[in-house]
This record gives structure tokens, C-alpha cells and sequence, in this order.
């Protein structure tokens, strides 16, 4: 049976998907483990290698778009173009404007337009029109993309389905109706990524993307206890996250006190020099036009995703500031993810720096005195 495994923070996702695949490989059985990054594919083979020393020759772990374009387009362009694929083109909007605008408004080439569709002027793949592409090469090979990944891999396992979007969902679905088992893993709270900018699907984007399991896969599971276990994050910090996504189903932390500074707390901006030096904590930023301390290490929320800290400091944007004062203050979609992901990434404590004087509401959350 297909299954969605909804996992939280710290529940050692990649840890579970290693175990799997490498059960199943023993058995001999042909895998195939896909993510979205780069970081996450080779996270995935350094654990495959300290579980198993070496990765097995029936054992495959690809990027997302190398998995489209390998089993999906090569295999079968022809059916659809006779030309060479240059590569890909990232694209961070939507691809294959035309060159000039309608009242000021771009416009789009159209798929009967399929070279420009599809292609830059040097025949790059653009990278959101991928998966739409894979799904052509399917139909009109009359479904033998999915016959010959049939033939290739008997299970295939998603590893940070939340990052997955547009006609990316269409893929998962024509893989739930083949004979492969098809098992995803991921945390829709953290999506920070996305593979494609698309309208197709959009309801579906980032931490919606369970309602899609729910309202159009048949065939597949959604389990959201398997993997609902923080074995990371300080209790304290755990429950605080969770307030985050009351929607789903909150996970449990058993770590308990083991520092005497744990928990989550309000900095004062004051106190930040000398909280540094105490504790040496990891600085986590938006972007880079936050100033911090260069002398100890920085990252942003999203490259943070998959990490863990002994210690963190937040600066928090504005509207991340006014939800710490109420929790129903409003989040964008991509802030609450980028926040949940940063509160997320220590053991011991977070602390989330403020410069507010008495009228700041501290909602509760301890603030931090240097004595």
C-alpha cells in the first residue's frame, strides 16, 4: 500500500527512510530514494554509508528533477522532440515569456508554442515546466515512462515530499496508480522550498500539501503518528513549535532539562553580546540584511532546514516578533515555515531576540536576565 508519512521535527526522517530502503534492499528488492536538494541526497547516502558501509548496487538516491529527467524525458523525448536538452534553467518565476508585454503585462508562450514552452533559446529545460514535460513524455509514449520504472524499481521513497508542488502532485499520482510501492516522508511545516512557482495545484503548496493526499490520492495512506516523536528538541521547545500549526497533529518531546539554561526565552537586544558569550549560540536570520555577530556562526532559516544546534538565537522579522507576542497574529505562509524550522533546530534552548521596553508583551515566554 502507497503511504504518506507525515513526520515532525526532529523525528529522524532521513534516519527512517535509510532504514527502510536498506531492509528492502536486503530482501533484494531495487530502490530508488528521491529528494528535492542536493544537501538532502547526500545527507541521505553519508547515513546510507555509516548504516551499511558502502551504498548497495540495487540502492539509487537522485534529486527530484535528475529522477524527471533521467526515468521520465530521456528515455521517451523522442515521442515529443528530436532536438538535445542543453540542461536545465532554473527558474525562480514563471518561465517562457514572450518578449514583450500586453499593456504592460507579460506574456506567456502557450504549450502549442512547445519549443519556447518549454525551452530557452539555447534549449535549456526550464526547471518549473519539468514535471509537465515528464508527464507528456508518458502520455504519448501511451504510459511506458511508468512501465519502464516498473521494470527498474520495486519501491520508490520520497524523502521532503513538502517541497514538492505543481505538476510535481500530478507525478505522485500517476506513481500511486503504478505497480511500484511508493512511500513519501515529509514535514509540511517546513516547507521552505518549493520546486516549482505554478498555478497548477497552488491550493496544494507548502503545508497544504496534506489536504492533497486527502481530497485526490487514491491509493495512499496518510499517517501523521508513525513519526511524531521530537527526540531533538527540548520539551519546552517542542510544545512551543507546535503552537506554530495547531492543524496538525502536535508531536511529543521526552527530552527533559539536561543544562540548566533550556527552554525557550525573549533576549533582549541589550543582552546580546553577553548571551553570545555565554553560551555560543548558532545566529539564525531572514537574509543577510540583518547584521549579526560575525564571530559566531550564522545561518538563514531556510539553510538551516535539516540541522541541529546545541543553541539558537533568532532575529525575528516584524510580523515574526508580533506573533510571539500573539499567537494569532497573522504569518505568511513561507514566515511560519521558516520560523517553525528555526525554533525548531536546538537541543537546549532558543532565544529570540527583542528590543521592546515595558509595553512589550512577553505572551508568557521567560525573558532573559544576565544575573
Amino acid at each position: 500500500m502507497n503511504k504518506v508519512i507525515i513526520a515532525s521535527a526532529g523525528a529522524g526522517k532521513s534516519t527512517f527512510v535509510v532504514s527502510e530502503a536498506l531492509k528492502a534492499v536486503t530482501s533484494g528488492k531495487r530502490i530508488l530514494i528521491t529528494t528535492f536538494t542536493e544537501a538532502c541526497r547526500d545527507e541521505i547516502n553519508v547515513k546510507i554509508i555509516k548504516e551499511n558501509g558502502c551504498v548497495p548496487p540495487n540502492l539509487y538516491v537522485i534529486t527530484w528533477f535528475s529522477f524527471l529527467i533521467k526515468h521520465w524525458i530521456k528515455p521517451y523525448q523522442g515521442c515529443l522532440f528530436d532536438y538535445d536538452v542543453k540542461g536545465m534553467l532554473l527558474c525562480s518565476s514563471k518561465s517562457g515569456v514572450k518578449p514583450y508585454k500586453v499593456a504592460g503585462r507579460p506574456i506567456y508562450w502557450g504549450e502549442k508554442d512547445f519549443r519556447q514552452h518549454y525551452f530557452s533559446s539555447d534549449f535549456k529545460l526550464y526547471s518549473d515546466k519539468m514535471a509537465k514535460l515528464s508527464l507528456r513524455c508518458d502520455e504519448k509514449s501511451s504510459g511506458k515512462v511508468i512501465a519502464r520504472l516498473a521494470s527498474c524499481f520495486d519501491e520508490i521513497y520520497v524523502d521532503e515530499v513538502q517541497d514538492l508542488a505543481g505538476y510535481d502532485l500530478e507525478i505522485l499520482q500517476t506513481l500511486f496508480r503504478s505497480p511500484i510501492k511508493i512511500t513519501l516522508v515529509g514535514d509540511p511545516r517546513q516547507a521552505t522550498y518549493s520546486t516549482v512557482n505554478t498555478e497548477k495545484n497552488a491550493k496544494y503548496k507548502k503545508a497544504a500539501i496534506v489536504n492533497f493526499f486527502d481530497d485526490k490520492a487514491a491509493g495512499v495512506t496518510v499517517d501523521d503518528k508513525m513519526l511524531n516523536e521530537n527526540f531533538r528538541c527540548f520539551h519546552e521547545i517542542n510544545d512551543f513549535a507546535n503552537k506554530l500549526y495547531p492543524a496538525f497533529a502536535p508531536s511529543a518531546s521526552n527530552v527533559r532539562e539536561i543544562s540548566g539554561h533550556d527552554g525557550v526565552f525573549l533576549l533582549p537586544e541589550k543582552l546580546l553580546s553577553h548571551y553570545l558569550e555565554t553560551y555560543t549560540p548558532v545566529q539564525l536570520r531572514w537574509d543577510k540584511r540583518r547584521t549579526v555577530d560575525e564571530r559566531y556562526p550564522v545561518f538563514t532559516f531556510g539553510t538551516s532546514k535539516g540541522l541541529t544546534f546545541e543553541r539558537v538565537i533568532i532575529f525575528p522579522t516584524e510580523p515574526m516578533l508580533k506573533w510571539f507576542q500573539d499567537n494569532s497574529a497573522a504569518l505568511t505562509n513561507d514566515s511560519r515555515a521558516k520560523l517553525y524550522v528555526g525554533l525548531t533546530r536546538p537541543v537546549k534552548s532558543v532565544a529570540i531576540v527583542f528590543n521592546g521596553g515595558a509595553a512589550f508583551n512577553s505572551n508568557g515566554i521567560k525573558i532573559y536576565t544576565s544575573g
